[in-house]
């Protein structure tokens, strides 16, 4: 039986849900698809040069099947799967993904010796990531977990930046932390390094759930901090 080919949805919502086709938009210089994977609702992105047809994989969660079928429909140029942290749900189907693409991977240095691939490349606050004529600047948000990253993509010319959170900002808040201080320390880095620097056109692309603005949830910030999560 020959395999179907994967439908992607080119009404871009932001909402997706396990066994949903993965939706793709648009945007200046790039393509961007999220796919919902797993039992709890991962988002993996996958996000294409439209100059060079080079890409970039965000999370590699679960469902490598799935994941491999879209790289290889949809992105045979990819160069780079990064993971944005060490909790497994977010890198189930890495090794799987790895091994298959023969592509290499990233991930922040505190986070990477939990991954059950080890990094080729150790992303640091401040780093870039060039895929193609893209460039992703790196951001470490502790308190999540130690290593967490965002990845933020800003459009040739200065235009609307797209901020690949992980599980470190959600529509509503910030992400779990264990205690008092790791929570402190997630909303200051937000705060600062997402908040005080982008505007509120910035699309916030989660680990789970649907996207979001920085602008709908500026707001909110002082609320997120005297509920202490």
């Amino acid at each position: 039986m020959t395999e179907q080919h994967m439908v992607i949805d080119d009404s871009y919502t932001g909402h997706v849900s396990p066994g949903s086709p993965p939706q793709r938009r648009a945007v200046p210089g790039a393509t961007i698809t999220k796919m919902s994977v797993g039992p709890m609702d991962n988002n993996v992105y996958l996000i294409v040069c439209s100059a060079t047809g080079k890409s970039v994989l965000i999370d590699a969660a679960n469902e490598a099947n799935r994941i491999e079928q879209l790289i290889d429909e949809h992105a045979p140029s990819l160069e780079l799967i990064v993971t944005t942290h060490q909790h497994g749900d977010h890198w189930l189907a890495l090794a799987d993904v790895a091994a298959a693409t023969k592509v290499p991977t990233a991930a922040h240095p505190l986070d990477a010796t939990a991954l059950p691939v080890p990094p080729n490349r150790l992303l640091e606050d401040g780093d870039r990531v060039d895929v193609g004529d893209l460039t992703f600047d790196v951001i470490h948000l502790a308190g999540h977990t130690p290593g967490s990253v965002a990845l933020a993509l800003t459009e040739k010319g200065g235009g609307r930046t797209h901020i690949f959170t992980g599980d470190s900002l959600f529509p509503g808040g910030v992400g779990k932390t264990a205690d008092a201080e790791k929570f402190a320390s997630l909303l200051s880095d937000v705060e600062t390094k997402l908040f005080g620097r982008y505007g509120d056109d910035t699309v916030v692309y989660p680990g789970h759930g649907k996207d979001t603005t920085l602008g709908v949830e500026r707001p909110h910030l002082g609320e997120w901090r005297r509920r202490g999560w």
